[in-house]
């Protein structure tokens, strides 16, 4: 049974175009699966804790099976976080780009799934630290909406897209590299203009369903 976590990081809701764009594949993912399972994860309209020092001194403790309970329960919500991501095959993202990287939201959800010993490990070799990822056999497709033109692959504002990078940077640490990005661009621009972006979006969104 195929399983898909859904990552919903606007802080909009119904008029959020990233969440409606998410929607369209995921209706057409599961026409595909009829026997999968679908989660869905809320981050940008529900409160996902910054990391902290309790956080950090839980996360590095030096004994890990052996942390008291206080830092467990410090602990507690990344791990279901973690659990999440581990326990399905393909991970969505549905995210604006805000000021040229990601909402807050989304930026904390990361804080807290990558995890040493975890989604990650690292040795020292002379000194400098080599890095494991320790999440694999995953998929993932970013469903973005952005406000202007140029952001996308070869475009003249691609330089100033750090939401994109951020994304492939984060998940190809902790092992997946398979990653999609569909974008809606234009968002600012009159009305028509976006309307066509999203509709190609929307088409290639369809014909990805099949493929995850």
């Amino acid at each position: 049974m195929s399983k898909i976590l859904a990552v919903h990081a606007s802080p909009r809701g119904d008029r959020s175009h990233s969440r409606r764009l998410a929607e369209v594949f995921l209706t057409a993912w599961q026409a595909c699966h009829p026997h999968s399972q679908l989660t869905r994860r809320e981050v940008g309209r529900a409160l996902i804790p910054p990391v902290n020092e309790a956080f950090v001194a839980a996360a590095f403790y030096p004994e890990p099976d052996a942390r008291p309970l206080s830092m467990q329960a410090d602990l507690a919500f990344s791990d279901e976080l973690v659990g999440e991501l581990l326990g399905h095959d393909v991970l969505l993202i549905s995210t604006p780009m805000h000021n040229f990287s990601v909402p807050s939201g989304l930026k904390a959800w990361i804080d807290q799934i990558v995890r040493v010993g975890v989604t990650f490990d690292h040795t020292l070799d002379n000194g400098v630290a080599q890095y494991q990822p320790l999440v694999q056999g995953k998929k993932a497709l970013i469903v973005t909406s952005r406000g202007g033109f140029g952001f996308g692959p070869g475009g003249e504002l691609e330089a100033m897209n750090h939401a994109d990078k951020l994304l492939r940077t984060v998940l190809g640490f902790i092992g997946i590299t398979d990653v999609t990005v569909v974008a809606a661009e234009g968002e600012e621009s009159v009305e028509r203009t976006f309307e066509i972006s999203a509709a190609e979006a929307e088409r290639h969104l369809l014909a990805l369903a099949g493929e995850f």
